[in-house]
């Protein structure tokens, strides 16, 4: 009987670990959001390796990479990358922005589903810059994005008043957000469009090598 357990011990064990070290692993892979303005319509992809991100900004008509920026979330660094001159730079984070009034945060009971997951509805409102935003967000192992948040410092108001929810659980990121004036009307609109999970080369997040410095 002992050596029944010894040896259950010795079959278990490693599936215990596996079981903890996939469901504690952060997400990996591509992501594609579309931005939607008045203005005009972007498509962003997010290439995601553990704390390095990559993200390709696509044109409207020539559906090309027409710029990127590069994150490591650990040494707190971003750069910007031109494919069209081969040339990468470091980008400075945006000061913080001020904003007007008091941002009300309430996380509603409604849920969505968004390409297969399960999202929450956080409201974030402000009577005197007259906007509400509606984020859908979900909570799986999207480690990267709440600190790559923070750390760009955008100065658009998707940005800034999804900074305003505090106590957000780990790995929380809005699959959709709406953006809207107090009566209704539509000002900004970001759904992510296809989410792929898959291992990434460290090349696919980073500048390429044989692109130069830009010294200004």
């Amino acid at each position: 009987m002992q050596n029944l357990n010894y040896m259950l011990r010795l079959v278990l064990t490693p599936i215990f670990f596996l079981i903890t070290f996939v469901s504690f692993a952060q997400f990996e892979g591509v992501i594609e959001f579309k931005m939607q303005t008045k203005k005009d319509t972007t498509i962003n992809i997010y290439y995601i390796k553990s704390d390095h991100i990559k993200l390709d900004q696509l044109g409207k008509k020539s559906g090309k990479v027409e710029g990127s920026f590069v994150f490591d979330l650990t040494n707190k660094q971003i750069k910007f990358v031109n494919p069209g001159r081969k040339v990468w730079g470091e980008h400075k984070s945006e000061t913080p922005a001020v904003i007007k009034g008091t941002c009300e945060v309430t996380k509603t009971k409604n849920v969505k589903t968004v390409l297969g997951r399960k999202c929450n509805e956080y409201i974030v409102k402000n009577t005197e810059e007259n906007t509400q935003i509606s984020y859908w967000i979900c909570t799986e192992k999207f480690d990267f994005f709440v600190p790559m948040v923070r750390l760009w410092n955008r100065k658009d108001k998707q940005s800034i008043y999804f900074n305003q929810i505090k106590d957000l659980p780990k790995g929380a990121m809005p699959l959709a957000s709406y953006e809207t004036s107090i009566d209704g009307k539509v000002v900004s609109v970001l759904e992510m469009t296809k989410i792929d999970k898959k291992t990434l080369e460290l090349t696919q997040v980073s500048v390429p090598a044989d692109y130069k410095k830009f010294e200004q």
